[in-house]
C-alpha cells in the first residue's frame, strides 16, 4: 500500500534542478551520488560540473538545501545555474573563463528533508551536526548538536555510526572535485540566523585559527574593494557560536594541507523578512524563507555579485594569492581584524 498518497511526488526545487540538468546536458557533467527515500518517494542526490577538466584548475562548489526548510539557499544556487546556462550560449568571456576554472553545483543536498519540510534529513539527523568531530569548548544547549534522539532538534546521529548518505555525498564532492586542487572555494547557502546576511568560515568547532586565514583575509579585502556596499558580516563562525559536527569543519580538516581550500557559508538573515512580515513567524517555511514574491526576487538579485566574484577570484588566483612575507603580513592583519590583536584569546593555529 502506498503511504500518504495525497502528498506530491516531488517539489518545485527538485523539478527545477532536473529541468536544468536536462537543458544543460551539452555543458553539465552530471553525477548521481546516491538516493534517499522517504514515505515511499525516492530522490536522487545530484551534482553537476561545468568548465575545465584539468586537475590543477581552480574550482568553486556551490551548495544549498542542507537544511530542508531553507529553500531559499537552493533557489539561489538554481538561479545562478539558470543564468549561467543562458550565458553559455553567447558570453565569450564566460566561455574563456571556464577554460581555466571549474564550477561544481549541488543545489539540493537534502532533498528528502526539503520534500517533507523538515530541517533534518528523513532519518531525523541535522546534516550540519553529523560529522564526527566535537567542539573543544561548550556549545549552546541542543543547538550545538545533541545525541539524545531525533525527536529533539539538532540531532547529530548515533555516536560512531556512519555519516548520513547526504553528508557523505557532500564530502565526496569536496574530496574529489574541490580539495585536491591547488585552489578551491565552497559556498554553502543557508538562511535563518540574524538581522543581517553573513559570510562565515571555519572554524565552528573551535576558536583556533584556520591555517588559511591570510588567504581568507585577502579574499574578504578584495570583495570589499570590488563591492564596498555589500552589507555582509564576514567572520569566523566561532564568533557567533560553537557547534559539534560541522560538515565544513570536517571537509576543511580533511583537505590536503598543501592546497588552499576556502569553505564559506552564506547565512541569510531571515529575521529581516520576519520583521517586514511578522505573520511569517507562524509558518515553518516563513521562518527561513522570504514568502512574498518580490522579496524572493530581491534576495536572488542581491547575492549574484558574490557568486560572480568567486568565479573571477578563482580565475585570477595568480594575481592575489599571498606568498612569503606578504602572507605573513596578511596573517597579522587578519588576526588584528578578527581576533582583536596578535596574541589575543584563541589566537593559535589549529593542528
Amino acid at each position: 500500500m502506498q503511504a500518504l498518497s495525497f502528498l506530491p511526488d516531488s517539489f518545485a526545487e527538485y523539478e527545477a534542478l532536473k529541468i536544468l540538468l536536462d537543458d544543460g546536458g551539452r555543458w553539465f557533467d552530471v553525477r548521481s551520488l546516491g538516493e534517499t527515500s522517504v514515505r515511499g518517494r525516492t530522490f536522487t542526490l545530484y551534482a553537476a560540473g561545468v568548465g575545465s577538466r584539468a586537475p590543477d584548475a581552480p574550482a568553486i562548489g556551490f551548495f544549498g538545501g542542507i537544511h530542508g526548510l531553507e529553500r531559499i539557499g537552493s533557489q539561489l544556487v538554481l538561479d545562478y545555474m539558470r543564468a549561467l546556462l543562458g550565458r553559455l550560449a553567447w558570453d565569450e568571456l564566460l566561455l574563456r573563463q571556464l577554460e581555466s576554472v571549474r564550477l561544481i553545483f549541488m543545489p539540493i543536498v537534502n532533498p528528502g528533508g526539503m520534500w517533507q519540510a523538515t530541517r533534518a534529513n528523513p532519518h531525523g539527523v541535522d546534516l550540519m551536526r553529523n560529522a564526527p568531530q566535537d567542539a573543544d569548548a561548550p556549545v549552546p544547549f541542543l543547538a550545538g548538536g545533541q545525541r539524545v534522539g531525533s525527536w529533539l532538534p539538532w540531532y547529530r546521529g548515533r555516536r560512531n555510526a556512519p555519516m548520513e548518505i547526504e553528508a557523505q555525498a557532500l564530502l565526496r564532492v569536496v574530496d574529489e572535485e574541490l580539495a585536491r586542487r591547488p585552489l578551491s572555494f565552497a559556498l554553502d547557502c543557508h538562511s535563518g540566523y540574524g538581522w543581517r546576511d553573513s559570510i562565515w568560515f571555519p572554524y565552528a568547532r573551535t576558536r583556533q585559527l584556520m591555517r588559511h586565514l591570510p588567504e581568507m583575509y585577502a579574499l574578504k579585502t578584495m570583495f570589499e574593494g570590488a563591492h564596498p556596499h555589500h552589507g555582509y558580516r564576514f567572520e569566523p563562525q566561532s564568533h557567533q557560536y560553537l557547534l559539534h559536527g560541522d560538515l565544513w569543519d570536517c571537509a576543511y580538516d580533511r583537505a590536503p594541507g598543501q592546497n588552499v581550500f576556502l569553505p564559506l557559508t552564506l547565512e541569510l538573515g531571515s529575521w529581516l523578512w520576519i520583521k517586514k512580515n511578522p505573520r511569517q513567524i507562524f509558518s515553518r517555511q516563513g521562518i527561513f524563507n522570504p514568502v512574498k514574491a518580490h522579496r524572493t526576487a530581491r534576495v536572488l538579485r542581491r547575492h549574484a555579485n558574490l557568486f560572480e566574484f568567486l568565479a573571477r577570484a578563482a580565475f585570477s588566483a595568480a594575481r592575489w594569492l599571498p606568498q612569503g612575507g606578504q602572507r605573513q603580513q596578511l596573517m597579522q592583519r587578519a588576526i588584528g581584524y578578527w581576533y582583536g590583536r596578535p596574541g589575543g584569546w584563541g589566537v593559535r593555529e589549529a593542528p
